[in-house]
């Protein structure tokens, strides 16, 4: 996937994708056109959303690539910022055409609560994902055994089939760890998520096997922080942090909750959650040691 900037007189840095077929990074670079037009033309969120018959709420969550496009909004918020030429309308009309095709993950929208769609979909518009946990091993990290396991924590009263599709879900997600244009992957792991037995020891021993084998691609780094370190920066819990191919798209800091989530993108609050992830890699075992500490673990489990 890529991501070009086309000068283009009044336009002036359009985005260009080209690439890929993430629908969400799609509404995002279109979200952040349509952006720079309200500003460059001086018209509030409010006056842009009564234009479209809609809040100003809903420009916000335009602008952010959170929900889909009609064309006909995005044909009338063109006029109302000026852009009247076809030849500059129609590439931005087709953008959101695009935008609207649902992701491979629309299958599963009976499981996923829309939250948590949202952010599937930035996580596979993504070209750097860093994770830290304190509970479970990362979602792009577990084997199948070892989602499952975790699975049945919340889900343990679903049905065989139901309980299938959710792992056949987290194992659809980590397949563009070895696609072409594969993101890197970056986790920091409390130690307490690898001596915590999730699904029991022979479990927990596939669940390491799989960790030394997927941490030996060239876009998976994962570190541990140990017991001995003491108290650390993180202490507020696990977060993900977004970074997207371009960059002009805001990083997103992911907190998920029991039955909600929290996404940040100013700029302010999610660079204070990158020098706390920064921190956490200073503090964690490097790589290489972190690799040698699951293969003492591992030693320990049985076959």
């Amino acid at each position: 996937m890529g991501i070009q900037h086309a000068e283009d007189g009044a336009m002036g840095g359009v985005l260009a994708y080209s690439g890929g077929n993430s629908p969400t990074i799609l509404r995002i670079l279109l979200g952040t056109q349509l952006r720079r037009l309200r500003v460059a033309r001086g018209v509030s969120r409010e006056d842009a959303g009564y234009a479209i018959r809609a809040s100003h709420a809903k420009i916000s969550r335009l602008e952010l690539g959170r929900v889909g496009f009609k064309e006909r909004d995005v044909a009338d918020l063109l006029t109302l910022y000026g852009v009247l030429d076809p030849a500059e309308r129609e590439p931005l009309l087709a953008l959101a055409t695009q935008a609207n095709a649902p992701g491979w993950w629309h299958k599963y929208g009976d499981l996923l609560p829309s939250w948590f769609q949202v952010y599937v979909g930035l996580e596979e518009a993504a070209s750097v994902v860093r994770n830290y946990e304190v509970q479970f091993v990362p979602g792009l990290l577990q084997s199948a055994e070892y989602a499952r396991a975790v699975i049945m924590l919340v889900h343990g009263t679903a049905s065989d089939e139901e309980i299938d599709r959710r792992v056949a879900l987290r194992l659809a997600r980590q397949e563009r760890l070895t696609r072409q244009n594969a993101p890197i992957l970056w986790a920091v792991v409390d130690e307490a998520v690898l001596r915590r037995p999730i699904g029991g020891p022979k479990v927990m021993a596939a669940q390491l096997d799989h960790l030394l084998e997927v941490t030996e691609l060239p876009n998976v780094r994962l570190q541990i922080m140990p017991f001995h370190r003491g108290g650390h920066a993180a202490a507020g819990g696990p977060f993900s942090i977004l970074r997207f191919p371009d960059k002009d798209l805001p990083d997103v800091v992911y907190m998920e909750q029991l039955t909600s989530a929290l996404y940040v993108e100013k700029r302010e609050e999610t660079d204070h959650y990158t020098q706390v992830m920064d921190s956490l890699c200073v503090q964690a075992y490097s790589i290489s040691a972190s690799r040698d500490f699951l293969r003492e673990l591992r030693e320990r489990l049985p076959d």
